[in-house]
């Protein structure tokens, strides 16, 4: 397939650039084979059975972004990609994007404040950092959180204590991410107990979201694609949740694209979930054949990018083209603040 084929015009005015006052007060657009039908997020318990288990992403967004200068004195700005560890365990290495005026040059320096970060080198389009301390230290003391680029916002009309807390969702644990998974943001403590009431089981594993999950297709040929390296960890009690739940008929449901990328890369040998840590470069388009995953709550995605190409590949394109189109028409709210739509497999 061509990336043209999964491109869509968004008015400007759908991006949602903040969040709602409630997590689960966003829109909910279901979309089955009977058609689509608006709820509200605090109405998924009509779209779940008991005996169905929810697949949460645990990552933790961490203070990915570093604002600074080079030795020389010109303007920097660091973004993590992912801490490096060596067989030590040591964790003052990192994968990062980095934006100056020139190329730099390893055994040259940036400085942030009154301490500096060494470049050891290039791996592909990303640097290599090595830090004066434990990465995600330094991050905390020196960094900010890193929203979407396409959250444009006046820097003194919002409040950063806010983002802090809304863009992280209830259950993060594991620190990591650049990006938040942002599907799992329309929980709340209250709505992910009144599942468990009522026989809804949550599960769940970790994938640091990756700072290339913002970088855009530069092929029009998705053959020619190379999908960016995201790491994730399978806990064995998630694999013998999901042997419970098909056992006694219940549903898998993805709470994200990136929950669905880490269960059918740990699929992908086997046929059913295994329990490990690995890299994924996974990149589902439509054709692909899922193995774990039977539902997914998931946000509204950006044109001709991976996760439109993903959630198209799980519910159908045409399906997907229908609902979007009436998302725009509707006046949904667009990407990480946004909305959100529970999906059912195309062949269910």
């Amino acid at each position: 397939m061509l990336l043209s084929d999964f491109d869509y015009a968004l008015p400007e005015r759908l991006i949602a650039q903040s969040p709602l006052s409630r997590r689960d007060g966003s829109r909910l657009l279901h979309v089955g084979s009977g058609g689509l039908e608006h709820l509200v997020f605090s109405e998924l318990q009509r779209l779940l059975r008991p005996g169905d288990l929810l697949v949460l992403n645990n990552t933790k967004v961490v203070k990915a972004r570093l604002r600074g200068k080079k030795e020389t004195g010109g303007a920097a700005e660091v973004l993590l990609e992912r801490v490096l560890e060596d067989a030590s365990g040591a964790s003052d290495r990192a994968l990062c994007q980095v934006r100056v005026s020139k190329p730099l040059q390893a055994g040259r320096r940036l400085l942030f404040e009154d301490q500096s970060v060494l470049c050891l080198g290039r791996e592909g389009e990303f640097y290599i950092l090595q830090f004066p301390q434990p990465v995600f230290d330094f991050l905390d003391a020196y960094g900010e959180l890193p929203l979407p680029p396409y959250i444009e916002r006046d820097p003194n009309a919002f409040d950063a204590a806010q983002d802090a807390q809304r863009y992280q969702t209830v259950f993060a644990a594991i620190p990591g991410a650049v990006a938040a998974p942002t599907a799992g943001l329309h929980f709340s403590q209250s709505l992910l107990a009144q599942l468990q009431s009522v026989g809804v089981e949550s599960a769940y594993l970790t994938l640091h979201v990756g700072a290339g999950t913002f970088q855009p297709v530069r092929v029009d040929d998705l053959s020619e694609h190379k999908m960016h390296l995201e790491h994730y960890h399978v806990p064995e009690a998630v694999v013998a949740d999901i042997r419970r739940t098909q056992q006694r008929g219940g549903r898998v449901v993805a709470v994200g694209t990136t929950v669905v990328r880490a269960l059918e890369s740990a699929a992908l040998a086997s046929g059913h979930v295994q329990a490990g840590s690995a890299a994924s470069q996974l990149f589902i388009t439509p054709g692909f054949r899922f193995n774990a995953v039977q539902a997914l709550i998931t946000n509204f995605h950006l044109p001709r990018s991976t996760l439109l190409m993903l959630v198209s590949a799980f519910a159908g394109v045409e399906r997907i083209r229908e609902a979007y189109a009436t998302a725009i028409e509707q006046e949904y709210r667009f990407f990480s603040f946004g909305d959100a739509m529970f999906l059912h497999r195309d062949s269910d």
